[in-house]
């Protein structure tokens, strides 16, 4: 039997949707100083391969993801309080934002990396909307500060992409990345 998957994350959401695809996994978050700027892509892979690295073991098949939000070239990480909550929202409202979420695979010397897109657009979105969205406190620990599987959902119009990326694991890039992790070959 091949030993579990390590993942690389604290992420409450990428446990969930891998126990969902029925992987046999353990958590080994790596707590690593994250890249907060430059293009989307590459600071979400860097992310995504220094969390791998640093959860590493000889023999170990380790993931490591990382999902960012842009936005007219800025990015979008999580907000620390109410008010950055509150103001990216804004920021938000009314437009089609980015999420980037970069993937690496490690197995010894041997390095995976993907990256998966999603545009997502929000309605606009009045004071009193937002007012009730940030008292939900779903927005900590929330790449762009929402969570759309949860009350975020109502500040949503369109998806265009994977949705599971939006929520924290893009499946269909792990699956063209790493289809072992699922049929065990």
């Amino acid at each position: 039997m091949p030993a579990p998957l390590v993942l690389a994350s604290r992420s409450p959401q990428r446990r969930a949707i891998l126990a969902r695809l029925g992987v046999d996994f353990v958590v080994r978050p790596s707590g690593v100083e994250e890249l907060e700027a430059g293009p989307a892509d590459r600071v979400a892979t860097e992310n995504a391969l220094r969390k791998a690295r640093a959860a590493a073991r000889p023999g170990e098949l380790v993931l490591g993801v990382d999902t960012v939000v842009t936005l007219d070239a800025a990015l979008y990480g999580k907000p620390p309080d109410e008010a950055a909550a509150r103001e990216m929202l804004g920021v938000l409202g009314g437009r089609t934002h980015t999420v980037v979420s970069g993937l690496a695979l490690l197995r010894g010397d041997r390095e995976r990396m993907a990256t998966a897109r999603t545009e997502v657009t929000f309605r606009p979105l009045s004071d009193a909307l937002l007012d009730w969205y940030v008292a939900t406190g779903e927005w900590r620990e929330r790449a762009g500060g929402y969570a759309i599987q949860g009350a975020g959902a109502a500040l949503v119009t369109r998806v265009a992409g994977d949705y599971e990326n939006v929520v924290g694991l893009p499946v269909a890039t792990l699956v063209d990345l790493a289809p072992e992790i699922l049929t065990g070959t």
